[in-house]
């Protein structure tokens, strides 16, 4: 299994290792713990149901986890890499190498064709554009929608949508998706579509997968469900269908 960083790492090292965690953010009344003291664990392979209710702290787990943001305290290692002793550039690498992102409201460019948008990431790494274009339609056909390639976002659905996001979130071939309410947009049969796509990526082709939902019919997907209240882990444990199965 290849690091961050190009280099071979043992199998057993988690993608995700919290120890400690906290997070303040200043107000005017001083400074306000959305985070405090959290630790938490995550192997490759595994898909994870964040939840809980709004202002629970999730929200800023996540952009933690997605290198979007930094704790106050705490240790953050992502793919064996502790993040706080990189720089902004090693952040980025690390970032671009190791994470797809997945956003309840698509964030696709509106005047950019599907192809496009989901070549956009490999801009940022250098590779030139038929290159760039022929892996978008490449990963626009394993999610249904080759036909569309050249089409902009707005002549296709909201679940067609979600699914060129997807495809966007897997051009660098990433260890780790992180889906921020991924269905939250959608209506229930195209959600149960999408779940279905999460799952297959992450049982066939062994990614990682952390997802934010509120949803909890969504969160049975996964294989566990972490539960935040008040800015601590409340639960952290098997979905109850995968109870007494192997991980």
């Amino acid at each position: 299994m290849l690091g961050g960083d190009g280099k071979i790492i043992a199998r057993d090292t988690p993608v995700i290792a919290i120890r400690n965690l906290y997070k303040d953010y200043p107000t005017p009344a001083g400074a306000f713990p959305a985070l405090k003291g959290i630790s938490l664990t995550v192997y490759p392979g595994e898909f994870v149901a964040v939840m809980g209710p709004s202002g629970s702290g999730k929200s800023t787990f996540m952009n933690i986890l997605g290198c979007l943001d930094h704790p106050t305290y705490g240790d953050y290692e992502l793919n064996g890499k502790l993040v706080s002793s990189l720089d902004e550039e090693a952040t980025a690498r690390l970032r671009r190498r190791t994470l797809g992102f997945v956003f309840q409201g698509f964030n696709l460019l509106p005047r950019m064709t599907l192809e496009d948008n989901v070549a956009l990431p490999l801009v940022y790494s250098g590779v030139p554009r038929e290159r760039r274009l022929a892996k978008a339609r490449r990963l626009l056909e394993k999610v249904g929608l080759a036909r569309y390639a050249k089409s902009l976002p707005s002549r296709i659905s909201g679940g067609q949508q979600q699914r060129v996001a997807i495809a966007r979130a897997l051009i660098n071939r990433p260890k780790l998706i992180l889906a921020d309410e991924p269905t939250g947009n959608l209506d229930s049969r195209t959600s149960e579509k999408i779940m279905a796509l999460f799952t297959k990526l992450n049982r066939r082709k062994g990614i990682t997968i952390v997802l934010v939902t509120h949803e909890t019919d969504i969160a049975l997907h996964a294989r566990r469900q972490v539960r935040f209240l008040d800015g601590v882990i409340v639960q952290d444990a098997p979905t109850r269908k995968e109870e007494g199965t192997q991980p």
